[in-house]
C-alpha cells in the first residue's frame, strides 16, 4: 500500500520543480529534474533519498497538471511548466 504524500511536501516539491524547469528554459527530462531537485534539497541540507524523491515528484507532476505537462504526449518523460506557471 503506498503512503500518500502529505500536500505541504506536494506543494514545496511543486515549487522547486517550477524553479528547476525555469532555469532551464521552462522544459526538462525528467531525470534531469529529480537531479537538480535533490541537489537543492542538498544544499539546503534536507535528507534525500532519490528514489523516493523520484516517487515524490511524479506524483506532484501528476497533482499538479495545471502546472506541468507533458509537451511531447503521455509517453515522455519529459516534463515543461505550463504558460500560467511561467
Amino acid at each position: 500500500m503506498t503512503q500518500k504524500t502529505p500536500r505541504h511536501v506536494l506543494d514545496s516539491l511543486a515549487q522547486d520543480i517550477a524553479l528547476v524547469l525555469k532555469s532551464m528554459g521552462g522544459s526538462a527530462h525528467q531525470t534531469m529534474i529529480v537531479d537538480c531537485v535533490a541537489a537543492m534539497k542538498r544544499q539546503r541540507g534536507e535528507p534525500v533519498v532519490p528514489s523516493d524523491l523520484r516517487q515524490k515528484i511524479v506524483e506532484v507532476f501528476e497533482h499538479y497538471r495545471d502546472l506541468f505537462f507533458r509537451p511531447f504526449g503521455e509517453g515522455s518523460q519529459r516534463w515543461a511548466l505550463a504558460d500560467a506557471a511561467a
